[in-house]
């Protein structure tokens, strides 16, 4: 089975990419796109998503992040769901 590229470089966190690390690997228009206006805040899961659905659209799954890289992003805080 073939891991996304950085998969496994962030001993830290048992294998899985932290949100900045993954975040590093995002061409950087897609990035502005994503969080323009927003970069001082935390990011959302919608402005993920976004990022998300072009990387797919585009055929670049490789820069994908696992489930389980999303899932401890969601459960560690780095990323939220919505804002109060």
């Amino acid at each position: 089975m073939a891991y996304p590229t950085g998969f496994g470089s962030n001993a830290r966190t048992n294998g899985k990419r932290s949100f900045n690390d993954w975040w590093n690997n995002v061409p950087s228009d897609l990035k502005q796109k994503a969080r323009k206006g927003d970069e001082s805040n935390k990011p959302l899961l919608n402005q993920v998503n976004y990022v998300l659905l072009h990387l797919h659209l585009a055929g670049k799954h490789d820069v994908k992040p696992s489930h389980e890289e999303l899932n401890d992003w969601l459960h560690s805080g780095q990323v939220d769901v919505f804002r109060k």
